[in-house]
C-alpha cells in the first residue's frame, strides 16, 4: 500500500516529462503545419508558443483552474470550522496551510491546485460545506491535502492547460484545412509526399486525443492514490466514503463545470449521469463505487482487509 508522500518524485519527474512530450507534439504539429502551408516561421512561432505555454503552466495555470472554477478567496470569518480541518491537518501532514478557496455552487465538489506545496489552494464548492458533516469534510479535506503531499497539484493542473493548447492547435488546422486557406503542396512530390500529408493530417487530428488519453490515465490513478492516502490521514475511511456516496447522489452538474479542468475536482464535476455507457471509457476519475468500495475494505492502519 502506497502511503503519504509516496508519489512525490515520481509526480516531479512525470510533470518534467509531460512537459517534454507537449513540446515535442506542439513541434511536430508545428512542423507539419509549416509544411502544409509552405511556410516554415509556423515551425518557429509553434516552438515559441510550446516554450510560452510551459512556463505559463507551471507559474499561472493555478490561477487560470481557480478562475475557471469562479472560485473566491474564502474568509475565517463565517468558515472557522472549515480553516481548521485545514490547519489540523495540514499540521498532521506536514504541510504549510494551503489558501482557501470558496466555489459558489451548490453540487458538492473540491479540487486542489498550486505548483508546489507552498503555493497550494484549496477549492470548496458551497454546496460541499452545505452538505457534508464534519467527518465527511474531513475526509474530502484530506484527499485534496494528499494531493498537496503527493505533488499531483502540479502534474495535473500543468495538464489543464497543455492539454487545452493541443486541443487549440489542432482544432485551428483542421477548420483551416477545411475551409481551403493556405497553400498546399502540388503533386509533382509524388507518392512520399501524399504519404507524409496524410500522415501528418491524420496526426494533428488526433494529437487532442492522444493528450485526453494522457490527461485521464494521469487522472484515475492519482484519485485512487489520494483516496487511499486521504484515509490514512484521517484514520477513518468512512468519512470518504460516505461523503463519496453524497457526492455521487447529487446528480446535477456544476455551473463551472468544464473539460479542461474535470480531473482536478474530488468527482466529476458533469454529475452522475455524465458517467453512464460509453461516457465511463473517458471519465477522468474512477468508478466512485470502486472508490467507496476500497476505501471500505481499508482496516484501521490504513493497510488493505
Amino acid at each position: 500500500m502506497a502511503t503519504l508522500y509516496t508519489q512525490q518524485g515520481k509526480n516531479v519527474r512525470r510533470t518534467w516529462l509531460l512537459m517534454a512530450m507537449f513540446l515535442l507534439i506542439v513541434g511536430a504539429i508545428g512542423w507539419f503545419i509549416s509544411y502544409y502551408y509552405q511556410s516554415p516561421g509556423i515551425l518557429v512561432i509553434a516552438v515559441i508558443f510550446a516554450l510560452s505555454m510551459n512556463m505559463a503552466s507551471y507559474w499561472y495555470s493555478d490561477k487560470i483552474s481557480l478562475g475557471l472554477a469562479r472560485a473566491v478567496p474564502a474568509e475565517r470569518e463565517g468558515n472557522l470550522e472549515l480553516f481548521r480541518i485545514v490547519e489540523n491537518l495540514s499540521i498532521t501532514a506536514g504541510l504549510p496551510m494551503p489558501r482557501v478557496y470558496i466555489i459558489p455552487d451548490p453540487a458538492p465538489n473540491a479540487f486542489a491546485t498550486g505548483r508546489d506545496k507552498e503555493h497550494a489552494s484549496v477549492a470548496v464548492t458551497s454546496g460541499l460545506l452545505g452538505m457534508m458533516d464534519k467527518n465527511e469534510l474531513q475526509g474530502v479535506l484530506a484527499h485534496e491535502l494528499s494531493h498537496i503531499g503527493n505533488r499531483d497539484i502540479l502534474l495535473s493542473t500543468v495538464v489543464v492547460v497543455l492539454v487545452g493548447f493541443i486541443a487549440i492547435l489542432a482544432n485551428i488546422f483542421t477548420r483551416s484545412m477545411w475551409f481551403g486557406a493556405g497553400r498546399r503542396r502540388n503533386d509533382r512530390e509524388g507518392e512520399a509526399g501524399a504519404i507524409l500529408m496524410i500522415v501528418g493530417v491524420v496526426f494533428v487530428i488526433l494529437s487532442p486525443i492522444v493528450a485526453k488519453l494522457i490527461q485521464l490515465a494521469i487522472s484515475r490513478r492519482r484519485e485512487s492514490l489520494a483516496d487511499a492516502d486521504g484515509a490514512l490521514l484521517t484514520r477513518y475511511p468512512e468519512g470518504l466514503a460516505s461523503a463519496l456516496e453524497k457526492i455521487q447522489a447529487y446528480e446535477e452538474p456544476m455551473r463551472t463545470a468544464n473539460n479542461a479542468t474535470a480531473h482536478l475536482y474530488i468527482s466529476n464535476p458533469f454529475g452522475a449521469g455524465a458517467a453512464k455507457g460509453l461516457a465511463r471509457l473517458f471519465m477522468t476519475h474512477p468508478p466512485t463505487e470502486e472508490r467507496i468500495a476500497a476505501l471500505r475494505g481499508m482496516d484501521i492502519s490504513g493497510a488493505p482487509a
